[in-house]
């Protein structure tokens, strides 16, 4: 079941705890590890003292992170995203709304230890949608625009790529290591698939390397243009290569535990089969 846009919403919020907060349209519970919280989270569980704060809206609710040196996260369906610092108060930019059914927040910590805040959306009327209710539809709670969590298919050319883009600042956190441009990544597609006499063409043969990288280039178009449509940086913002690959980190589109992949006999296997035709 789901909720009308126009429709008030309910809110509930369970801590960690099991104490349940209710709250209607137009309220919000602000919480943290402070006392000045509405809602305390009594462990310190990587959370600042006012680390987010949780509105009902006409239509739903709306997470959104208070913090400027702590990360807050939600987490439904398969979806995570990092929810970026509110620039100032009741800003709705960069952070999460749910029409209707359940949504996981806060920190990293909270979220593996499987003690999050548990918010749920219900219609006014009471009749509950539970954790099968729909996906977030990234609908800001003030206008008609869209700010969706970007989310890539493992499965995917794309999400090679933009791992590859990604990986030295994975590894290096002070964003010191510079990125490697579009050949750098056609090249490392191929040690990653396993694919050894193209490595030679590549290194040998500028039109094989100029074809491949020419591909890459327009998976790297692509992941610009997402990150673009879903809004996830301001207006006017210029999409060079260190803010594609910030933005593509700081919503853990792409995560560490991502590298793992690389390693993944099967994986690459997958990737193997989607780069190359073996015909």
């Amino acid at each position: 079941m789901t909720s009308d846009a126009t429709t008030p919403a309910v809110v509930h919020v369970v801590a960690p705890s099991g104490d349940v907060t209710e709250i209607f349209e137009y309220e919000q519970v602000v919480f943290g590890r402070g006392a000045e919280a509405d809602l305390v989270i009594s462990a310190d569980r990587g959370l600042s003292r006012r680390a987010g704060v949780i509105s009902a809206v006409r239509g739903g609710a709306w997470v959104g992170n208070l913090s400027h040196t702590h990360a807050l996260y939600a987490e439904c369906d398969g979806y995570q995203i990092r929810l970026p610092p509110m620039e100032a108060p009741g800003d709705p930019a960069g952070g999460w709304f749910m029409r209707t059914g359940t949504t996981l927040v806060g920190s990293r910590a909270m979220l593996d230890d499987g003690q999050p805040l548990r918010v749920t959306v219900l219609p006014a009327t009471g009749a509950g949608t539970g954790a099968g209710g729909e996906r977030p539809s990234g609908v800001r709670p003030d206008d008609d625009s869209t700010l969706l969590p970007l989310y890539l298919d493992p499965n995917t050319k794309l999400f090679l790529v933009a791992l590859l883009w990604c990986r030295p600042w994975l590894v290096d956190p002070t964003r010191t290591t510079p990125l490697p441009r579009i050949p750098e990544i056609a090249r490392a597609a191929l040690e990653v698939t396993d694919a050894h006499h193209q490595i030679e063409q590549f290194d040998n043969d500028p039109l094989f390397r100029d074809r491949l990288a020419a591909r890459v280039g327009e998976h790297v178009k692509v992941l610009r243009r997402k990150i673009n449509i879903r809004g996830l940086v301001r207006d006017g913002t210029r999409l060079s290569d260190e803010v594609v690959v910030g933005v593509l980190i700081e919503h853990a589109i792409i995560t560490f535990t991502d590298l793992g992949r690389l390693s993944d006999p099967s994986w690459c296997s997958r990737q193997e089969d989607l780069w190359w035709d073996r015909t």
